[in-house]
Formats: C-alpha cells, structure tokens, sequence
C-alpha cells in the first residue's frame, strides 16, 4: 500500500470526528487467528438471504437513497459510486453507554472507480433531536470500516494490505463502558479466519447514542456540496460500490422497537362516500408498500372485523410503478366504525411466507353532527418528521384529513432529483413521498384523507399544466414553462400515490400525453367536497411578458398588470368548470359544500422569500389569470362553498370579490406543516389603499385590490418571522408553519376555522396556539356575499 494512498485514508476519516469534538485512544493490531476458530458472530438481524431480488431492502430497514440500493443474490447490494450511500436499522438504537454491544457485517467490494471511499458502519447518527426518523438523514456519526486497504475507526487508522480489496470480509464492531468513555473495538477477519485485523478507540459516551447504518463509501474529508442547492447532496464522485450480507445486532446498549419497522405495507389512505347511487356509499382504501421484485407477491388483501370475526374482502393487485394497491367497496355501512387491516404476504426464496399487516379504522359517516376537517400544505423536510402537528391531528380525531399538495419537495431526503428516465425517478420519487407516509401515517389510517398532488410533487417550481402538455424544456426552466417537465409515467404514479383512494372521478378521461386527471366530489357527513386540480390546465407564463427577468413575477409596483389578462388564458380549464357547474346545483345527500384546491384564488402575498423580498403579483396564484379567476368564483358562488387550500407558506382568511368587495366565497389558507420558502402579505407598509378594516382593526387588513387588480378582503393573515433557530420544530414554528381545523355545522349552518401554530398543544386552550385573527366562524350564506362578520 502506497504512502500516498495511506495519507489520503488518513485524511479521509477526520470528516465526521472532527464534528464530535472527539478524545480518543487507541491502539491497532493485526494477528493471526486459528482456521477453525469458532465465530462469535451473532445471527442475523437483517438477513436478506431468503429475499428475493428487488429495490425494497426491508422493513427493518431506511435506505439512502433508496435507488442506489438493490436486494441481489441474498445482499443489499450499493448500485452509485457516489458519497455516503447508506442503509439505517430502524428496529435498534444506541440508547445506553453504560451497557455493551455488537454489530457485524460482511462486506463484498464490487467495483472500483476513481479512489476506494469504504465501507462499514457509522453509530451515534443523530439529528438535533435524536429522533429515529430524523435521524435516518443526518450526517453525524463515528465512522468504523475499512477504506482502500485501511481499517478506519473514528478518527484513527491502521492499514493492512489484505484489505485493499474486500471479498467475504466481516466487519465486527463492539463497545463496552470504560471509565466514563465507550471503549470501540473494530476487527476484520477473513472467511477463513486466518487474518484478524483490529483497531481500538475510546469515544464519549454521548458520541455513540443514536442511529447505526452501514454505509457504502464514506463521505471524503471536505467534500463539498456540489449538486446544487439539494440538502445532503454531494458531487458524483467515483468511489467504490459494496455489498452487504447478514447485518447482526446484538447488546444491552440497544432499545429494541420491533414496531419501528416500516414495512413492506407501509400505511393506507381511504375515502368514504356517498356516491347518490344504488351502490350507496362506497368505500375505496390505497394501501402502499415498497417497491417489490419480479418474483414478490403482487397483491394486498383487505379485511374487516364484523361482529368480532375477521372477513376477508378480497385482494387488490399493486401497480408495479407506484406500489398502491386499491380496493373498491360498494355498499359501505357507513353507520358503524369498523376496523380494517390490511395483509401483504412476501414470498421468501424457500418458499415460506412472511405475513405483513397494517390496521386502521374506517369511521362512522358523521351525519347529523359537526364534521372536523384537519386542513394541511406542503411538507418541507428541513421540518421532518413533524411531530407537533401530526401528534396534534392523532390527539384532536378529525373526521376527516386534506394534504392540499406538496407532500415533497425536491430536497427531500437528499441526494438530489433524478427527472429521467421514467423508472428512476419514479423510485426517486417514491422515496421522498415516503416520508409523507412515515410523518402521518398513524393519523391517516383511521381517517379519510383527501391528497393532491401539486407542482413540486411532479419535481417543478411551479406547474402550469396546460392540459398535459410537455414542457419545451429548451426555452425555459421549470418554473416559468408552461406543461410538464417529467415523463408522463411519473406524473401517473405521483397522482396514483395521491389519489387512487378517492372517489370516483368526474370524468377520468386523460389529458395530453395520457396523463390522468383526479377532479371530482366527495359527500361525506351532510357535506359535499370539490376535489380539482388548480392548475392541470393552467396557462403558462410564456403566454405574457411581464417584463421583469422571471417570466411568472412582477417586480414593478408602479406597472399596471391589465396586459397580463389576455383572452384565452385558462385557470381552470372548461372540463373542471363544467363540473363545477354540475356541482353547485346537484345538492343530493348533502346540505353545504366546500371546494377543495391547492391554491388561494387570489395574490395575498405581497412579499417572497426575503424579508424585503417584495412582489406585486406572482403569476404561480389562483390569482392570475384575471378573467378565467372571475369566471371560476362566479362559479362556485352560486353554490356557497367554502375554499380550503394551501401553497403560499403563509396562512390566510379571506374573501372573494368580483363585482364588487365581499361579493362571493370565503378562502383559508391553511399554514405551511413545515414552512420553507417565506412569504408576507405586509400591504400597508407598501402603501396599499384599503378599505372597510375588520373590527378587530389589526393592520394589512380590510379590502384591497390585489396585484392583479382582483378584489380581495383580507380577515386574517399569519406572517412569519424570518428562520433562525436551529432546532428544526423552533424554526419551523418562528416560520408561520401550522395546520388548519375547519368545523362544519350544517345543522347551525357555519364553518369554524382554527389555524393552529406548529408547536402547541391544540388541546391545551393557550389562546397564543393559533394565528392572530383565528378562530373565526363564518355562516353558510357569506359565500354568496351575504355578509354577517365585520
């Protein structure tokens, strides 16, 4: 082994110690073992021996970035070359210094590329809240592996030229207490036991609490991120790819949490409606799992409890893209709660079945009492798993869930985006979807849920449909072109994912490129929800000027942006208005609506992303284009829904006007679950004219004129502070993150709004829970202009 190459390892493992602060003593030796020495290695606790080929490594188990991985020939075999490639245990953590473990693990080198970056373990992965799920993404941890002939164990090293290419090399690491410290303790040893390699290094104790993973080559000391802005991305180095065989885990020092296993069933979604039909209510449930192998068991089964006996409904088959299965039962008795589960059985290599269940409850229909909607937005993971708002939804029961759009964004997990081919970057998709699931599942699965996808769902800034045409991807990014960027198979599986549990569709005819549409209505609890799509067949900004560099944003305060409503620009487009034409009149089974929709039908932000960030009008709202805007209320007015949507990072209460101020439907905005991207409606310090201030007499408040020229009258709004805290729950709160709580009286005939902060107990009656403004109540007839709150 070349001294050059043995420098580059040392420089190699200071990455990680370096950030614990760590003091350490250790010391090396290579011995010579007896060829029949009996193995101390535990069995394993992740075997993927009897698992059949495929992307999925398990239950047990978070792979990063699940694409880069593959279950083959009995492995979890590493498929990227790139930097920290790794695989989280989810059933064990690190929870006692104090006490002894062990963990071990055979390592296959496969491919070289440029330099070997390693393999083997990290322990102490931990996020600022040592939290199991969030701390399946952070880049802390002591390192313990062999890199490029050298075997690596914190900040020391200690080569040995029999390790410069790994075959069927076992990696053992223990710790044990040591006057305070954990005393670490790595050795490598060949299939035959005659080479022993050991290292030894004391630690802190705290240094060793949290997460264990393997991982497939460690990050290189200073690599930068290079991959753009993506949390957690590095440059596509060329490193070494591995595989790993038989993961055992054994110690007192574990917590061992056998339910911390996320999957294969992963969680459900359901809906329950009326469908005004001999089918009566019907029932339709999605239930996902991870992505299973050619030779994997390709159906879910659904089963009830009636009576304290379990009966099976039969079973759905998955959709080998987006791993949903979907049942459909006509005929609900919607007058009883009933418990479901639902089973996957996996077919192992010898044979046997390993069973998987996930179980929920299916309400009651609420008729005849008030409905409680949790209203919920966009999901940026510098927030996950967001704890305080999904341990709110569990502790207040809504009887019913709304995901308005964004359960993604680009960043998620890490690692970057793969926009092509299709297969990639569906799976490149699925796992950053995952952590929607992860963070509500255990809400999700005893409520129904309605889930729209939105523009960052489908990999794009903004999404301007325009009937499901593809992006001309040479004349503009993704935010600023109207269509669809991403192969038509993977905007099918994001709406899939979202929306295969709904109700039956309006009119499931696709779009351009066969993209599928998800817009129609649910009735549920005496209410009639609109399920549409706020910009599958929007108009693209290439379709105007507005003169300021970003083709969808007007910098200008002082230009007049009529030329901007030009004729034949659409919003909605002529098929969701002819169902909402339909929608307002038919009043069978239920007595108020609610339109359901991504975005506010106006600009009520007047402020982006910097403090001072200010923007008259931003094409990306349901504000523009002015023409179909108006046409859309006028509408919906008719049949007096109220607006729930989300999108704008910043909470709102509002009502729309056409003919005159106050005229039509009432809008709320529901906060952010976890904010990224800021935006403010701060209209007075702009100067603003306004009218008819609320009573409450709280400032940017009263009636404008939005930026483009729409007529909008502000009740409420919940501007953020600027981030700055580092505890990912505070920043999240101090970034106007929440969720919203709409309470439907038909018997009263009103609409109670609560717009809860992101860390409070929503229980606890602390008026200082929800957004200045909030609660408030409004009256069914509001939305047709007939005003009463003042």
């Amino acid at each position: 082994m070349s001294s050059l190459t043995r420098r580059f390892a040392l420089k190699l493992i200071g990455f990680g110690s370096a950030c614990l602060g760590l003091n350490q003593e250790s010391q090396g030796q290579e011995t010579a073992a007896p060829k029949k020495a009996k193995s101390t290695i535990a069995e394993p606790t992740v075997n993927w021996s009897n698992t059949h080929d495929r992307v999925f490594l398990g239950g047990e188990c978070w792979a990063n970035p699940m694409e880069s991985w593959r279950i083959s020939d009995g492995s979890a075999e590493c498929l990227s070359t790139g930097a920290d490639r790794n695989v989280h245990l989810l059933t064990h953590q690190l929870t006692d210094p104090t006490e002894s473990f062990e963990m071990s693990v055979v390592v296959d080198q496969m491919e070289v590329k440029k330099q070997d970056l390693g393999a083997g373990f990290k322990i102490g992965v931990k996020s600022e809240l040592n939290e199991l799920r969030s701390n399946a993404f952070a880049k802390s941890g002591i390192k313990a592996g062999v890199v490029d002939g050298t075997l690596i164990l914190a900040n020391r090293s200690l080569p040995f030229d029999w390790l410069a290419s790994p075959q069927s090399v076992t990696l053992k690491l223990t710790g044990k207490p040591a006057d305070g410290k954990v005393e670490l303790t790595l050795t490598a040893t060949t299939p035959s036991n005659d080479r022993v390699a050991a290292i030894t290094a004391k630690v802190p104790a705290d240094a060793v609490l949290g997460n264990v993973a393997v991982v497939n080559n460690f990050v290189p000391t200073g690599r930068k991120k290079v991959e753009g802005k993506k949390k957690g991305s590095f440059s596509k180095f060329g490193g070494a790819r591995y595989r790993f065989t038989d993961w055992s885990v054994s110690g007192k020092a574990f917590t061992i949490t056998p339910e911390n296993r996320f999957g294969p069933l992963l969680w459900t979604m359901y809906s329950l409606s009326d469908s005004r039909s001999e089918e009566g209510f019907v029932m339709k449930l999605s239930a996902l799992t991870g992505p299973m192998g050619e030779n994997d068991n390709k159906d879910v089964e659904l089963w009830i409890e009636k009576d304290g006996d379990w009966k099976s409904l039969g079973t759905a088959p998955l959709h080998q893209d987006a791993w949903t299965a979907t049942f459909r039962i006509a005929n609900w008795d919607e007058t009883s709660k009933t418990p479901y589960k639902v089973v996957y059985r996996e077919k192992q290599r010898d044979g046997s079945e390993a069973e998987s269940v996930w179980t929920g409850s299916i309400k009651a229909n609420p008729s005849g009492r008030p409905l409680r909607l949790g209203a919920l937005t966009c999901q940026n993971d510098y927030g996950f798993p967001y704890a305080p708002v999904a341990e709110n939804l569990i502790k207040l029961d809504p009887d019913m869930l709304y995901f308005s759009g964004d359960q993604i964004y680009e960043s998620h997990g890490g690692f970057g985006i793969i926009r092509s081919p299709a297969e990639p970057a569906i799976l490149n998709y699925l796992r950053k979807f995952y952590q929607h699931g992860w963070s509500f599942r255990h809400a999700m699965k005893d409520a129904p849920t309605i889930c729209l996808a939105d523009d960052h769902d489908v990999f794009q800034g903004n999404v301007w449909g325009e009937g499901g045409a593809p992006m001309d991807v040479e004349s503009g990014g993704t935010s600023s072109n109207g269509g669809y960027i991403e192969p038509a198979r993977m905007v099918n599986t994001v709406h899939i994912t979202n929306c295969a549990h709904h109700p039956d569709f309006y009119d499931a005819t696709p779009v351009q490129q066969d993209i599928s549409v998800y817009y129609g209505d649910m009735v549920y609890g005496d209410v009639s929800f609109a399920i549409i799509a706020d910009r599958q067949w929007k108009s693209g900004p290439q379709n105007v000027e507005t003169g300021s560099g970003r083709a969808d944003h007007v910098k200008d305060q002082d230009v007049d942006t009529a030329f901007l409503d030009k004729p034949g620009l659409v919003l909605l487009g002529e098929r969701q208005e002819s169902f909402l034409r339909h929608w307002v009149d038919d009043w069978r089974g239920h007595k108020m609506k609610v339109l359901l929709s991504q975005t506010v039908f106006a600009g009520v932000a007047t402020h982006h992303g910097a403090y001072n960030g200010y923007l008259k009008a931003d094409l990306d709202s349901g504000a523009w284009p002015k023409t179909a805007r108006n046409n859309a209320i006028k509408i919906i007015r008719k049949g007096m829904p109220l607006h729930i949507n989300g999108d704008q990072h910043l909470t709102t209460l509002s009502q729309y006007g056409v003919d005159a101020q106050r005229d039509s439907c009432w809008s709320f905005c529901t906060p952010a679950i976890s904010a990224g991207y800021p935006r403010w409606w701060r209209p007075d310090e702009m100067n603003m004219p306004h009218k008819n201030r609320p009573d409450h007499g709280r400032a940017n408040t009263g009636e404008y004129l939005d930026g483009f020229g729409n007529k909008i009258y502000v009740y409420a709004v919940g501007n953020p502070d600027v981030g700055t805290e580092k505890n990912r729950y505070d920043k999240a709160h101090q970034k106007g993150s929440g969720f919203g709580l709409v309470t439907i009286d038909t018997k009263e005939k009103t609409y109670h709004m609560d717009s809860f902060r992101f860390k409070v107990d929503a229980l606890d009656g602390n008026p200082e829970n929800q957004f200045p403004g909030w609660p408030v109540t409004i009256h069914q007839k509001e939305n047709a202009g007939q005003n009463q709150l003042s």
